[in-house]
């Protein structure tokens, strides 16, 4: 029997239209991974042979959903909606209800290691005419949130322990105990939400594998600065990391519609409701390749990086001394019992006069007192600010910070500041203002990774 929580947000939230899950038995679901698919027909079973390769014990209890999706003909290419037919002819022979001559040997020798291995494929046919993703919101979000809302109502919801959603990506690899680390961690934790451990691919150019060290060193870097100055918003914002529980996915409303940063949003609110965790046991890994189809991101990065079409300079990160101004200004308020706004901003005043230029266009002189009154003790007033004082308007701060007081700078330089103010140091020397050799700047990524872990 499904939950009344889950059962109200079928009722309420849950997309609509006449998708559906293709598979075979749903008997004894307790994880699903929901994989949006757009023309991936030379990535997607590489991802799911790499899946049939965690235990049969796992893979016995696991279901792994692909959403095929398009827009309509008059907004995609007809190159990418062939490629999705050619991905649900297969995945109709996978599930066992289709025919199809494999002429490469390569692709039949994926296809035959799923098959052998025990691994349970639905798929979600959002691309073939009448079940297009309507074009206002065709897009990565959307297509997760047809795939994770279904995934509701396939939950063995008898079975005790956590019912959990993982995200994943069609070009991302995973290892032999990616579903077994995972469901450990929840179930010794009891996390609501958390994002998994990862690293890029390989590039297959030093060109693109110099972009993607590039990014991820971006990447890693906003993160560290927000745990140093204590955020709780401090997790990486990747889609194919993120896993969360059933009932959290119901209590947020479920995943967003967004085209693009879907994931920061979503676990924005799954932050909400309690701490992300970090699951360091077993590794993703994200591509690497260039991509045009989202305005921002891992793909958009690395094209713009490589052809040269961006007008900033790539290796500039944050001020570090916006993560210092963060760290005093969230220091205070932990222990901040000041009903008086007014007194609060003439002290973040003293921080910094872009901070307190900030709160005021958030109208902080208004929100505090309401966070007060809806406060019925210290610890509940903490958890309210937080609630407001979110992931997103903590960006935008650092965004605020960088446009009025501290203009971005060199990268190396402020990775080298940062480690310092954190007690540490990068294992390479950098010489201010230069760029190192991308053998050290593989290093210095490698020492990032490791503060992950």
């Amino acid at each position: 029997m499904i939950p009344e929580n889950i059962r109200k947000y079928l009722a309420r939230y849950a997309v609509g239209g006449g998708w559906r899950i293709v598979s075979g038995s749903l008997e004894g679901i307790e994880s699903v991974v929901v994989i949006p698919a757009l023309a991936e027909s030379d990535h997607l079973f590489t991802t799911l042979a790499g899946l049939a390769g965690n235990p049969r014990s796992e893979l016995a209890r696991a279901l792994v959903v692909c959403v095929i999706n398009n827009g309509t003909t008059e907004t995609v290419p007809g190159d990418d909606i062939a490629d999705n037919r050619k991905t649900l002819r297969i995945l109709e022979w996978l599930v066992g209800a289709g025919r199809e001559d494999f002429h490469d040997a390569h692709m039949f020798a994926l296809l035959d290691r799923i098959r052998q291995s025990g691994l349970r494929i639905g798929y979600v046919d959002a691309a073939s005419p009448g079940l297009e993703l309507p074009d206002k919101d065709a897009g990565v979000g959307f297509a997760r949130k047809i795939g994770m809302d279904l995934a509701l109502s396939v939950f063995d919801h008898e079975r005790r322990g956590p019912h959990l959603i993982f995200s994943l990506d069609a070009d991302t690899l995973v290892e032999g105990d990616y579903l077994s680390a995972v469901r450990s961690a929840f179930a010794r934790n009891r996390y609501a939400a958390a994002v998994i451990s990862y690293e890029h691919q390989t590039a297959g150019s030093p060109d693109e594998q110099a972009a993607i060290c590039c990014y991820e060193l971006f990447l890693r870097y906003y993160v560290l600065g927000l745990r140093y100055a204590g955020s709780p918003y401090g997790f990486h914002s990747i889609g194919s990391t993120m896993v969360c529980t059933a009932d959290a996915y119901a209590q947020v409303r479920g995943m967003n519609r967004r085209k693009a940063g879907e994931d920061f949003y979503f676990l924005d609110k799954l932050a909400k409701t309690g701490a992300v965790g970090n699951i360091s046991a077993t590794t993703v890994r994200p591509s690497s390749r260039a991509s045009r189809r989202v305005p921002f991101g891992t793909g958009k990065r690395v094209a713009r990086f490589t052809e040269g079409t961006g007008t900033e300079n790539e290796y500039t990160l944050y001020d570090p001394r916006s993560f210092l101004i963060l760290k005093q200004w969230l220091g205070g308020m932990a222990s901040c019992r000041d009903t008086d706004p007014e007194a609060i901003l003439a002290r973040t005043r003293t921080i910094e006069p872009s901070l307190e230029a900030f709160l005021r266009g958030y109208h902080f002189d208004d929100i505090w007192p309401r966070l007060i009154r809806n406060s019925g003790d210290a610890a509940h007033l903490r958890d309210h600010f937080s609630r407001w004082f979110d992931g997103f308007k903590t960006f935008k701060l650092i965004r605020h910070l960088a446009n009025t007081a501290f203009p971005p700078v060199h990268m190396f330089t402020a990775l080298e500041t940062l480690a310092g103010m954190m007690g540490d140091r990068l294992p390479v020397r950098v010489t201010p203002g230069s760029v190192p050799p991308l053998r050290e700047q593989m290093e210095i990524l490698e020492y990032l990774r490791e503060h992950d872990r």
